[in-house]
């Protein structure tokens, strides 16, 4: 979680719907996704499945006033008074993480930034896993400029969402609006700490695209596209709409040169059960698990006594009492099928258990010692502790 250090840029590829594939080799100059903390500028791998039409940029409207040939007219919003109400419900985070270095210089402290959103006025605050993950010490800056020690409560990976704790009375909470109705071209103001020292920045533009696709570290999201600006330090900020409500989670944006207007958020509507599960129980219940460790092979390989292991994904770990072991799968199978869809990498499992819940049937098959075997997978979900 290193400042000033620029993002990792690898290979990636970004697939359209309409059957177009852009290929994009990185390098110094060419466009990343990279997450928006400037806890280390984490790189990041992305894709991008665009099932909008495209993307539209134009400027809010609402006052009007005259061009200066008197002949047309453009409408600007005032948005001060509701940027006023918000600004109270998003804080800026500071994190210090401590690595091990060589024997010359032993242990030395990194430092991050983000920034957050308030859920509830006792000090439960929600922001970005990236932010936060690794973090030996959490901090919290209000924007009435109190500052707070904060506890970690949980984290989601899959999703890049966490929560955090602070002990404090009378915040200010964000009202959580609903990201399932969004419209493109709708308003979008986003608040946050960008480049971790301009707390309480706010930004305006519109909902650019929604049901973007973005692979970040092998991780793919749904989320809205926006042309507000987005800077390292506003992840875990929020985007808000001109009701006032909360929107979605910021956490990535695109950097090129010459690239401009590429932010990303997480839909709210699509996160309200992680964080209710991450404040109730610390981790997520409510997803489906099949309680396994997976590996994928590339290529034909030998393993001991002149084993062949064919491409594909194998069980090579199985929690005891948990999903898989319940339905009665094994270390060495190789998985064929999973939900009726043919199985090459791990990402496809993660992605069939998406668009499931606990308590689904679904059929599984797989080779085990030359044999296939077709086998009901009822799914579990994690037992909170």
């Amino acid at each position: 979680m290193e400042n000033n250090i620029p993002p990792r840029v690898p290979k990636r590829k970004s697939t359209a719907r309409n059957g177009a594939v852009i290929g994009i080799t990185a390098a110094i100059g060419i466009s990343a996704v990279v997450l928006s903390g400037v806890a280390g500028y984490a790189g990041a791998s992305y894709a991008i499945d665009q099932k909008q039409s495209g993307s539209v940029t134009a400027p809010i409207t609402d006052k009007t006033s005259s061009s200066l040939d008197g002949n047309t007219s453009v409408k600007i919003l005032d948005i001060s008074d509701i940027v006023a109400k918000l600004k109270p419900s998003v804080v800026e985070i500071s994190t210090e993480s401590v690595s091990s270095g060589n024997s010359i210089f032993g242990q030395y402290v990194s430092q991050g930034a983000g920034s957050g959103v308030i859920l509830s006025a006792d000090g439960y605050i929600v922001t970005n896993n990236h932010v936060v993950n690794g973090a030996n010490s959490i901090k919290v800056k209000t924007y009435d400029g109190q500052e707070y020690e904060a506890t970690l409560v949980g984290t989601d990976p899959q999703t890049d969402v966490a929560v955090i704790k602070v002990d404090a009375t009378d915040l200010s909470p964000a009202t959580i609006g609903s990201s399932d109705d969004i419209q493109v071209g709708e308003a979008a103001i986003a608040i946050g700490n960008p480049l971790g020292s301009l707390g309480g920045t706010v930004t305006t533009g519109i909902i650019s695209a929604v049901g973007r696709e973005i692979t970040i570290d092998n991780e793919t999201m749904t989320l809205l596209q926006t042309d507000a600006a987005i800077n390292p330090g506003n992840s875990g900020g929020g985007l808000f709409d001109v009701n006032g409500e909360l929107i979605g989670i910021v956490n990535a944006k695109q950097s090129d040169t010459g690239i401009e207007g590429l932010g990303f958020a997480i839909p709210i509507s699509d996160v309200t059960s992680v964080i209710d599960d991450l404040v109730a129980h610390g981790q997520v219940t409510t997803r489906p698990v099949l309680n396994v460790s997976l590996q994928q092979v590339q290529n034909s390989t030998y393993y001991g006594q002149n084993r062949t292991m064919e491409p594909g994904v194998y069980i090579v770990q199985i929690v005891e009492g948990g999903t898989a072991d319940l339905a009665g799968l094994q270390m060495g199978d190789r998985i064929v099928s999973f939900d009726g869809q043919e199985i090459s990498s791990n990402a496809e499992v993660k992605n069939i258990l998406k668009k499931h819940a606990v308590g689904d049937v679904v059929q599984m098959v797989v080779d085990r010692n030359g044999e296939q075997v077709e086998l009901d997978i009822t799914l579990h979900g994690s037992e909170a502790e």
